[in-house]
């Protein structure tokens, strides 16, 4: 299955890569998209749930590195306002 990296740029200009294990993300996010910090959370959480799933459904065990990235967003993202923006970088 075809994974997908990411590039997101948080409110402080910083960049940051995202792994998916899969092409799923790509339903979530567009490549020069801004959203909030919120709204990047929950789309984050349904992409990297939907592409587990997907490993699921192939090999039969979700796919551990899409909670890890999804705990590294989180982390990246808690001490920032939710009103703040995001934007995908590349896809």
């Amino acid at each position: 299955m075809p994974a997908v990296i990411f590039t997101i740029q948080l409110p402080d200009g910083a960049t940051k890569q995202c792994y998916s294990p899969s092409t799923v993300v790509r339903h979530y996010f567009v490549t020069g998209e801004e959203m909030s910090v919120t709204e990047f959370l929950t789309r984050s959480h349904e992409a990297l749930a939907a592409a587990s799933e997907r490993v699921r459904a192939r090999s039969g065990l979700t796919c551990s590195s899409a909670s890890l990235q999804m705990a590294e967003i989180e982390r990246w993202m808690s001490a920032v306002p939710g009103h703040s923006t995001v934007r995908i970088i590349s896809m």
